[in-house]
């Protein structure tokens, strides 16, 4: 973790505390306010949806949780650390360590194997090898890949693409999950299958957060977000019944 530049955060423990954030882009002369005002509190382990109309601001949300984007103004503070007060190298390796990435387009190098997929971040991390192939078996064994280790993208189903880029996500147990329509690209039985890994590494305790438009697999999770206009217009708790209704 970043040292020298921490800033305790005052409502830690809470994993996320959003205060005050905006970001605005400008498109000529029209200015875009993809996120307005945005207040957020994320418990570890939370599992949430964030849903809304195209352009309401759900992807930039993402991205700024992820750390691939900065605000214009507010507080954002990620495990009690000031993240708006690091260096651009600082939050990398924030990025790096304890935030995992899962997107609709899977965005695997085509060039490597799935096996070599997942092992790059501890390779960039420099992990030694016989670490990082224990480790890799592992994640394979556990999203039932094994015996596509050594396939490259093209030679995978669209189903066993998302695998290898959740598994590529969690190779440095990250605390946060960020998913952006990752079964978007899928047919709907790998789609509920890439869901079920999802909600286990939840039960496992990452907090997991998806941006989607698929009101059903929005519906699984227990804390609904929407956004419209880059504000948050509803934010709730789903009761466990209703969860149940949802995954049934």
């Amino acid at each position: 973790m970043p040292r020298g530049s921490q800033k305790a955060s005052p409502w830690y423990p809470e994993m996320i505390e959003v205060s005050g954030v905006h970001k605005t882009f400008y498109l000529g002369d029209s200015a875009v306010h993809a996120l307005d005002n945005i207040d957020l509190r994320i418990e570890q382990g939370d599992y949430l949806s964030v849903m809304g109309p195209s352009g309401s601001g759900k992807s930039t949300l993402l991205n700024m949780l992820g750390l691939l984007d900065r605000p214009d103004d507010g507080s954002y503070y990620l495990n009690g650390v000031d993240t708006m007060s690091l260096d651009e190298n600082e939050r990398a390796q924030v990025r790096r360590e304890q935030i995992g990435f899962v997107f609709q387009s899977y965005h695997l190098i085509p060039r490597l194997t799935a096996q070599e997929n997942i092992e790059l971040p501890l390779m960039l991390a420099g992990v030694a090898a016989r670490e990082r192939h224990a480790q890799v078996g592992e994640i394979l064994d556990k999203l039932g890949i094994s015996q596509r280790a050594h396939h490259l993208p093209n030679q995978l189903s669209g189903g066993e693409r998302q695998r290898v880029a959740i598994g590529r996500s969690i190779v440095m147990k990250p605390s946060l999950l960020l998913a952006d329509e990752p079964t978007g690209n899928l047919d709907t039985r790998s789609g509920h299958e890439v869901t079920e890994i999802l909600e286990q590494l939840n039960r496992e305790g990452i907090t997991l957060m998806i941006v989607t438009h698929d009101q059903n697999l929005g519906d699984r999770a227990r804390r609904h977000i929407r956004m419209v206009d880059g504000a948050i217009s509803s934010d709730h708790i789903h009761d466990a019944t209703e969860r149940q209704v949802a995954a049934d």
